[in-house]
Order: structure tokens, then sequence, then C-alpha cells
């Protein structure tokens, strides 16, 4: 009995799609952040490039901590060095300025202002007894560009009950738009016109309108005098995060298709209005990022490029004629040493075209991506005693931290948990033998003893420990603030039945140690 003719039709019909689906390349698998992934050859990036500026930020020990680079909305080369991890959000300092004026964008958008707006009419009772007429002139304009005209950049801290109030009572020197003075406290002014206009803070009004279209979640953000959202620095949020900030601003202000901010605002924001000197060199034309103009809370870049800037590396740099976006979070005190290294190897390798498949040079970069780490805190070429299984308890003598008891538990890999009393209770911090160890903590990292540092509502803070010994009575302690970026550092000398450590932090000079000692119980 044969067959119908349809059935022999269908099954030709099934084979033929079955042919072509397998030629199609599946679409990059999504992750938890909703960002698509791809390969770099096949959006026109040699993998060769991305992996020398890999090599090289090691040979120059450059301490980064997160890299995420996107072609074509679609992220083709991320890595983080352990211990820093994709998940856990990482201090952006001054790229929170970015997310401030991006406010400002919708609230211009809704009409809630605009950028010729005075700024003393949104604080009519916050205001000298005598305006000046330079102050009278400041607007929100002079506020995006750092151009408010003070001759000093006004700072304040937590001791000032009324941040608002202070700015506004700094002596306007020059005429407002006529010179580039970088200054955190412009930015927490817009953040508290922001919240004057809309009855939110600057966190809030942004959650409907940018964080959550673009799934960005998890974040927090320091307040400074008032509740009001800090504006300048203390955002804290994930390289992805960044990297999505990015794309939208190279999208022209829209996301998945809709349109968010108006195109013509994100080419005001991004264009220069203010260059930071007179008359620049040729060598800073060509190749000072610091020097190619400003915009709004924005840096414009050498090759058309602009970028986010936080202090110690952190970046968002948007490459308009290539299609690009790159996130970058680190520690590091030369940041143009970064972006230099950027030029230098990434951005030739962008060509206008898909690329030859190269699973040689991909595997190389993927392998170097998977085994990015931060230097070793401590080196030692001594194969030296580990104790294990020990348990020493001291208790201290008087000092400065109020640190009354200590013990160092050691368990069977030589991990230690050092754990302290003092007037604040008791802390533990679990430190990996010659690895790092994660834990979470309610206490303050170095990051907070500047007095304008808010931490309310930060806590927890993610942190991981170190320990190595350097000599066989000498164990190093390294205990990194994972969201902060800061660290402490415990030198413990053991002799006998004592024990003295010499307590440091990054952000202080370290021959000015804390030293505490104790004897044995």
């Amino acid at each position: 009995m044969k067959l119908p003719i349809k059935y022999p039709l269908l099954f030709l019909f099934l084979l033929v799609v079955l042919v072509i689906t397998s030629c199609v390349q599946p679409e990059p698998k999504r992750y938890g952040d909703g960002m698509r992934r791809g390969v770099p050859e096949n959006e026109g990036v040699y993998s060769h490039g991305i992996t020398d500026f890999l090599e090289e930020v090691d040979n120059y020990e450059l301490e980064l901590h997160s890299f995420m680079f996107l072609r074509h909305n679609k992220i083709i080369a991320e890595g983080w060095w352990y211990p820093y991890r994709p998940a856990v959000n990482h201090i952006m300092h001054s790229v929170s300025k970015t997310f401030t004026s991006t406010a400002i964008g919708f609230a211009v958008k809704e009409k809630l202002l605009t950028v010729d707006d005075k700024v003393i009419s949104f604080f009519p009772d916050e205001l000298p007894q005598t305006v000046s007429p330079n102050l009278e002139k400041l607007t929100v304009k002079h506020l995006l560009t750092m151009t408010a005209g003070h001759e000093v950049a006004p700072e304040f801290n937590m001791s000032t009950d009324n941040w608002v109030q202070s700015f506004l009572n700094v002596p306007v020197v020059n005429e407002p738009g006529t010179v580039f003075q970088y200054s955190s406290y412009a930015s927490y002014m817009l953040s508290a016109i922001i919240q004057k206009v809309s009855g939110l803070t600057t966190m809030a009004y942004l959650k409907p309108r940018l964080f959550d279209p673009l799934d960005i979640t998890d974040i927090k953000w320091e307040k400074g005098a008032q509740g009001i959202s800090a504006g300048g620095w203390g955002m804290r949020i994930k390289t992805a995060d960044m990297a999505k900030l990015g794309q939208f601003y190279l999208q022209k202000g829209k996301w998945n298709k809709k349109r968010l901010l108006p195109e013509a605002w994100i080419n005001e924001a991004t264009a220069v209005h203010i260059y930071q000197v007179d008359e620049s060199t040729f060598e800073q034309e060509m190749y000072d990022d610091w020097a190619q103009g400003y915009g709004y809370q924005l840096w414009r870049c050498t090759h058309n490029a602009y970028r986010a800037d936080g202090a110690n590396g952190q970046f968002i740099i948007v490459m308009p004629d290539q299609d690009a976006v790159i996130a970058i979070t680190a520690r590091v005190s030369d940041t143009q040493k970064v972006l230099s290294l950027i030029w230098e190897h990434i951005f030739p390798s962008i060509m206008d075209r898909p690329l030859k498949e190269n699973p040689e040079a991909n595997d190389m970069l993927v392998s170097k991506l998977a085994s990015l780490q931060i230097l070793d805190p401590f080196r030692t070429n001594e194969e030296l005693p580990v104790l294990k299984e020990t348990i020493r308890s001291y208790m201290m003598e008087p000092n400065e931290r109020q640190i009354q008891h200590v013990s160092f538990d050691f368990n069977g890999q030589g991990d230690c948990l050092f754990s302290f009393v003092d007037d604040k209770g008791t802390g533990s911090f679990l430190f990996g033998q010659d690895g790092w160890q994660y834990g979470e903590t309610e206490r303050l990292s170095p990051y907070f003893l500047n007095l304008r540092r808010n931490p309310e509502g930060l806590a927890p803070f993610n942190v991981a420990g170190y320990s190595s010994w350097t000599k066989e009575n000498q164990l190093e302690l390294r205990l990194l603030f994972l969201n902060d970026t800061p660290f402490e550092t415990y030198s413990c000398t053991f002799r006998d039945t004592e024990v003295e450590i010499r307590l440091t932090n990054s952000t202080q000079p370290q021959d000015v140690p804390l030293v505490l000692k104790g004897k044995l119980q």
C-alpha cells in the first residue's frame, strides 16, 4: 500500500527545515544579567588584542578587579580578578556622577526642570543673606559641566548639617560657565535638585525610569546630609550594570527597542561643553584622556570615545564609532595607563566586519580570562611550617582600638579564624592559608574613615581574607573589603607567650601602624 503524497512531502519539508536550522548559529546564551554573549571574531574583534591587553595589565601589575567588553550589544569578553566575583557590588566612586546626570535627563524629559534653571530657584530657604551676581547666574547646566565658578572645590563632611546651604554659601569667584573645577558637591547639588523636584531620592527616582528597564538590581548608594543620595560618589553596583549603562548611552537612550531618554539629551550630555585646560599641547590632544573635554558628568576620551570615570580606575568607556563598550573596576593609581593600554591593544583589534574564526586565539583568551587573579599579598620563596588544629588566645594591653582580646583558630588546612573583642562586640574573619576565604561583616572598612562617608543601609559588607607565614613566627593577614576595595593588614609576630600585631590599612600611611601587644591566656 502506497503512502498518500502528502506524507513524503511533509517528510521532505521537515528534512529541509532540519538542515537549515542546523546551519544557523544559535542565539548566544543569556546569563542572569540578561545580557547576550558572543565570540570576539564573530563580532569583528581579534581575540589576541584582548589577550594582549590583559597580559600587559599583569606585566604592569595594575590591579584590575573586573573587565567586560561589549561589541554589537553582546558581551565578547568578561573576567574578574580573583577574589572579585561577578555577583559582588563594587564601589563606583565618581561613576556615580553619570547616573546622577542621567536622572537630570529624565527630569528634563518630564519637564520637572530645565538645564537653564537657576540653582537658587530650587532652594529659596537655604540661600545666603546676600546672593552674589555669580551665584545668581549659577544654573543646573553649570553643575552638570563642573563650571560652577568656585576657586576651590567645596568639601563638607557628615558633621555639617546642611550641605545644600553650605554649598550655596561658598563664594562663587569666577563667572559660572567659564572655568572647569571638578567638584563632587556640584554632583551632590544635582541629586538634591532631583529630590526637590520629584520628592524622591535620586536612587528611588531612577528605579522605575532606568534601573528597572535595564534590570539593574541590588543597588547601594550612600546618602549625604538630609538623606539625599550622595550623587557624586558612593554607588555600588555590578560590572554588568556598568556595561548596561554604557550600552544605554551607546544606543542613544533606547533599551530593548524602547526609547527611555530622547536622543537629543544623549547627544547633549556626551558633547564637549568645557575643556579642562585653556590651551592643550599636541601631546595632550593626542594622548591625554584628561584633556579631551567634559560633558554632563562624562569625560571625553581620545579616539572620539567618552567615559564615566571613578577614582582608582572605575570606567565605563563608550566607543560610538566602534559600537563598543568596555566596563572596568579596579584599584589603580595610574588610571591613564589603563586607558592607554586599551587604545594600544584593544582599539586596533576592532574591525568593521566579522573575522575568520580563530579557535586557537579564542581558547587563549578564554584561558586568560579564567585565570585572572590579583597579586598574592605576601610573597615568599621559603617553605615554612604552617600551624594546624591549634588555638591561641591572647589578652591585649590597652590600645586606641580598644581591642581587649584576640584569638587565632587554625583548622586542618591551616586556615585561620581570627577573632577579636572590642568595645563594639566580637569580630571574626576567616583567612585562607595562601588563598582567599570569603565572608561578610557589619564592620566598616577603612573607606569610612573619611567623615563624608555614610555607611547607613550599606551593610553587610563582602570581605575576603588571605593569610601567609612569611617567617617561622610571623603570620600576615590581609582583609580585603570587596565592595569598597580598601584593605587591612595584620602583621602578627609570635614570641613565646606574647603576640605583637601591627595593624595598617590601605587608606593611611603604611609606616605608621597601630601596634597591639598581648599575652597568651
